[in-house]
């Protein structure tokens, strides 16, 4: 709310005219349909789940290069992120997602993958 409309004596009016207005923008920002919230977890979900996979991949390459992983343990990784990789697409398949969809917009900041 505006100062303005607590300072005029026909303050109220206003308010009374924009509370339309207000309840038609919170009616699209809040949409409790059970489908949008569940999909929309899911992609909360997936995309956290995505960004952990990610750095635990780089954590692994670094680790492979810096020589402290030996054969087994490399070979274990790779599987490990390969089916982690294949359980994602088929979630995001359940959930009607693209790759796309888990890299959130974050502003100023870029995107987040």
């Amino acid at each position: 709310m505006s100062d303005k409309w607590l300072n005029r004596p026909d303050g109220m009016d206003s308010l009374a005219a924009a509370l339309p207005s207000i309840d038609r923008a919170l009616d699209r920002r809040i949409n409790a349909d059970p489908e949008n919230l569940e999909r929309g977890l899911a992609q909360l979900v997936l995309t956290i789940v995505e960004l952990l996979r990610q750095l635990m991949e780089r954590q692994a390459l670094r680790r492979i290069d810096d020589g402290s992983l030996d054969d087994e343990q490399i070979e274990r990784l790779g599987q490990t992120f390969m089916k982690l990789s294949e359980r994602m697409q088929e979630l995001r398949e359940e959930f009607g997602l693209d790759e796309e969809d888990l890299n959130l917009n974050l502003g100023p900041l870029g995107n987040l993958l």
